[in-house]
């Protein structure tokens, strides 16, 4: 806020890629990265001259630290850690895995592997992500942790309709609410068990909001895929949906009627 002029830009491919434009930012961004290691950095607030910054740091195996940075005398000290009792070294790592649709369409995921298995054979829980027009990213994520935390593995996928991979895989998803969207979920599975990193017979999808429907829809279209379903605020029936837009709501109508049909 003191020159007006743009830090950086920022792009969110399988993780957070910045490409700089103020040179004395970059170099305290890099500074950080040093000191803490692989983590997401985070400028918040600051004091007028921008001398001392509020940083947050994270990954997938931490949820969040909160440090004070004093730019001139380098100093970076903790302030708080978000979730403190949550034991750090009890977490499992994310990575971000690609595998072919039904159409050869390639998908986008991130998987994650509880800490400690040898990631073969285990019990797996697709978690679909809502929207649908949203996407995962890396980082830490609860519900992944908890279930890893419990032996399974979670595949999250970027399904087709899923935002920020382009206006093509965006466009991809219209008009395919429980088929090619469908598919990407399904074949996801079926790359997981091709890998040996999942017992087909021990797979559930769980997901909300569109992640709910997702989840209707596999153990619907697909039953013998699905060990278990964890369906949380799903649309059952999209005539319905559709009919029961809320005031509030007008303005995305309109993309329901586009992207749903």
């Amino acid at each position: 806020e003191v020159t007006k002029e743009p830090i950086a830009t920022t792009y969110t491919d399988d993780r957070v890629r910045i490409i700089w434009k103020d040179k004395k930012f970059e170099k305290d961004y890099n500074y950080i990265k040093k000191s803490l290691g692989d983590r997401d950095i985070n400028f918040q607030s600051s004091t007028r001259d921008e001398s001392k910054f509020i940083v947050v740091t994270s990954s997938d195996v931490d949820p969040g630290t909160v440090w004070l940075f004093d730019r001139k005398s380098r100093n970076l000290s903790t302030l708080y850690q978000v979730r403190e009792k949550l034991d750090r070294k009890s977490l499992s790592p994310m990575k971000a895995v690609r595998y072919k649709s039904s159409d050869g369409m390639e998908i986008p995921a991130y998987l994650t592997i509880p800490k400690g298995s040898d990631g073969k054979d285990l019990p797996t829980v697709l978690f679909i992500h809502g929207g649908p027009w949203g996407r995962d990213v890396w980082g830490y994520h609860p519900y992944a942790q908890f279930l890893a935390n419990r032996g399974y593995a979670v595949l999250q996928p970027n399904f087709r309709a899923s935002t920020g991979y382009g206006k093509k895989f965006l466009n991809a998803g219209n008009n395919e609410w429980g088929q090619k969207m469908q598919d990407d979920i399904t074949w996801g599975k079926k790359y997981l068990v091709e890998q040996g990193i999942s017992d087909p017979k021990r797979v559930a999808i769980m997901g909300g909001s569109y992640g709910g429907y997702a989840t209707l829809a596999g153990v619907t279209f697909t039953p013998d895929e699905y060990a278990a379903a964890v369906a949380i605020v799903a649309p059952s029936n999209l005539k319905t949906l559709l009919e029961s837009v809320p005031p509030y709501w007008e303005a995305i109508r309109e993309t329901f009627y586009k992207r749903m049909g």
